[in-house]
Formats: C-alpha cells, sequence, structure tokens
C-alpha cells in the first residue's frame, strides 16, 4: 500500500520562480563584475583598437582618415632624430626623479614607522604634495627656478652662474634636474605611504630579537626591514618606472608655455616622449595623428621592456645572498653558538650567508 500511494503521488514542478533564482544564483556574480568590463571596453578597449587603426593609417586631425600605409608611421617615427631625442629626456628625467624619490621614499617610510608623536598628522603631511594639481606643481617650479625665482638669484650672488636668463631653462641637464625634482616632490610622500604600510606588517619579534643579538637600527633596515617588504618594494619600483617614463604634465607646463612655447624648450631640452606624441598630434607642431599613434605603440613596447629589465633586475638582486666571506662564517658561528633559541630564526633573517657557512 505504502509503495502504491507513493508511485501514485502526483510529481512536482517546479515554479517559475524557483527557476528564476536558480538563474540568478548563477548569472548574479557575473552581473556585478560587469560594470568594470564594460566600461573597460568602452573607455579601455576601444580607444586601444581604434588607436591600431589610426596608427596605419595616413590619419589627420582635420582630414581624418586617409591611405592604409601599414607600418610606414612606425618606420617615419623611428628615423626622426627628435623622437630618440626625446626618449633620452624622458630616460634622464626619470632616472633623475625616480633613483632618489625611491631613496627618499625608503627613509622617510622607516621614520613614520617609529613611535613618534602625532604620527597620523606626519603621515598626512607627506601625502600633501601628492594632493596638488601638477599644474600648479609645475607652476610653482617653474617660479622657482625661474630668473626672479628663489634659487637663481641666489646663484647668481655666490657666482655660480653668470647668465642673465635662468640656466634651468637653457641648459638640458639642469632643466631635467628641475623637472625631475618635481616628480621627486609629488610622489615621494606616496610611495612612502604605501612601504609604509608594509613595513608595519613586518613583525615586532624580529626587531626585539635582532636589538637582543646586537644589531643596529642600520642593520636592521638592511637584513629585516627590506626582506620583508620585498614584494611592496618591486611593485612601487615597477609603478614609479611606468608613470615616471609618461611624464607630461611637469614638462609641458614647465616654462608656462613661454621660451618654449610647451614643446619641451626652445632646442628642446626637456621633450619628453609624452610632451613629442602630443605636439606631433595635437600641438602647434604638425596635425600628424597616424605618427602620433605610431609614437604611443612604440613608447608602449619599450616601457614593456624597461620594465620586464627593471622587475628581473630588481628580483635578482633582492634574492642574490650575500658574499660568503671568512669573517662572515666566523660571525654566523659565534651568532649560532651564543644566539637564544627564541632568536634563531631571527639570525638567520639577520645573516643569510653567515649562518649558511656556520653551518657547513
Amino acid at each position: 500500500m505504502a509503495l502504491t500511494s507513493a508511485a501514485a503521488r502526483p510529481v512536482r514542478r517546479v515554479g517559475w520562480g524557483q527557476r528564476l533564482s536558480r538563474w540568478d544564483v548563477k548569472l548574479s556574480p557575473y552581473l556585478y563584475i560587469s560594470p568594470f568590463f564594460l566600461l573597460f571596453a568602452v573607455f579601455g578597449a576601444f580607444p586601444l583598437l581604434f588607436n591600431i587603426v589610426v596608427a596605419l593609417h595616413d590619419w589627420h586631425r582635420r582630414t581624418g582618415m586617409g591611405a592604409f600605409v601599414g607600418l610606414d608611421n612606425f618606420v617615419w617615427v623611428l628615423q626622426q632624430p627628435l623622437f630618440w631625442r626625446s626618449l633620452e629626456n624622458t630616460i634622464s628625467i626619470f632616472l633623475l626623479g625616480g633613483i632618489p624619490q625611491l631613496i627618499l621614499a625608503l627613509l622617510i617610510a622607516a621614520i613614520l614607522d617609529q613611535n613618534l608623536r602625532a604620527r597620523t598628522f606626519w603621515r598626512m603631511s607627506v601625502l600633501v604634495p601628492f594632493v596638488v594639481m601638477p599644474v600648479a606643481t609645475s607652476m610653482i617650479f617653474g617660479q622657482v627656478f625661474g630668473q626672479f625665482g628663489i634659487l637663481v638669484p641666489n646663484l647668481h650672488a655666490l657666482g655660480i652662474f653668470t647668465e642673465s636668463s635662468s640656466p634651468f631653462f637653457q641648459e638640458r641637464l639642469l632643466s631635467h634636474i628641475a623637472i625631475g625634482s618635481m616628480v621627486v616632490f609629488r610622489w615621494t610622500g606616496y610611495n612612502a605611504l604605501i612601504l609604509l604600510a608594509a613595513m608595519q606588517a613586518v613583525p615586532r619579534d624580529l626587531y626585539e630579537a635582532a636589538t637582543v643579538d646586537g644589531a643596529g637600527r642600520a642593520r636592521q633596515f638592511f637584513s629585516i626591514t627590506i626582506p620583508s617588504i620585498r614584494p611592496t618594494l618591486i611593485f612601487v619600483i615597477l609603478t614609479m618606472t611606468i608613470g615616471g617614463l609618461e611624464i607630461f604634465d611637469e614638462a609641458r607646463l614647465f616654462d608656462g608655455g613661454g621660451t618654449g612655447g610647451g614643446a619641451g624648450g626652445t632646442d628642446n631640452q626637456w621633450t619628453t616622449v609624452m610632451l613629442y606624441l602630443f605636439n606631433l598630434g595635437f600641438g602647434q607642431w604638425q596635425d600628424r595623428l597616424g605618427q602620433a599613434a605610431a609614437v604611443g605603440w612604440i613608447f608602449a613596447f619599450i616601457i614593456l621592456l624597461i620594465s620586464l629589465l627593471n622587475f628581473v633586475l630588481t628580483r635578482s638582486i633582492s634574492s642574490s645572498d650575500a658574499p660568503r666571506t671568512r669573517a662572515g662564517r666566523r660571525r654566523g658561528r659565534r651568532l649560532v653558538e651564543n644566539a637564544p633559541a627564541a632568536s634563531s630564526v631571527v639570525g638567520d633573517q639577520l645573516a643569510p650567508a653567515e649562518m649558511e657557512g656556520a653551518r657547513r
């Protein structure tokens, strides 16, 4: 009887609401992330693909698309001496602004990581230059390095410069130093806060054990802090490389549109690649959108190569072991014999090569 009643029971049908809820569970994650991909398709992928089309045609801003020229725009760009000069200027400004920026960011982050009074105030203060608009920064520094600014008249009084005009707008190296100082001013605090966040995640037990072992502040910084924040440091270096090579605002507004007319100086002393691209396609030089698009793709490939090289070098340097010397082996042996059990692991991090030699 039980089997007969079970067989006679009607099959339960799934309602439309239940089916809809199942589809909702399956599709809702994709719907949540779809706005990002839609916006990227409209404002990222489409301009990228359209830029390829522009680079392969004789395209002008006023007349529109012309004939298909293939790779002629790329060949034309590579044959221009001004393109290579702008690339040299870009790399020079990046090195003069990037290396001091990274060193200062590490030092500022290490100082802010200490027990300071009003720590929140100081940590917020280093971010103030980043909030200032690039236009205002360029105008301020342009006045500082100008003929009647703060720096040049004092240098004239000391007899360092004898020219009546400002040498920072005439000499190539000095103009790169001036623009590099703008980059250092704007981005040092931002990178310092990123490094500070990584430093605060380092366990304090490592520093306490290192202090017990007799390691000073400098030794702790290079043997504990730097290895512990290695992933964040690599991230900062890569982003700094990409952003530093794409410098535009500072070079464009350095002279305020004066003697250089926003073109990078009277003799293109500080013309960067991005400024060269802008003047080529939209500026005062000529109306060549096809060649400007080709410059963008060539420079993107160069940035990719430099970023990969930077990444490989950074990983190799950060993961390389210290040289194994006799003095290091003796010191490592003493650390193994005398270090407390609680700090033995820290001793390995303080002197990896010496401890390895001691074990051998």
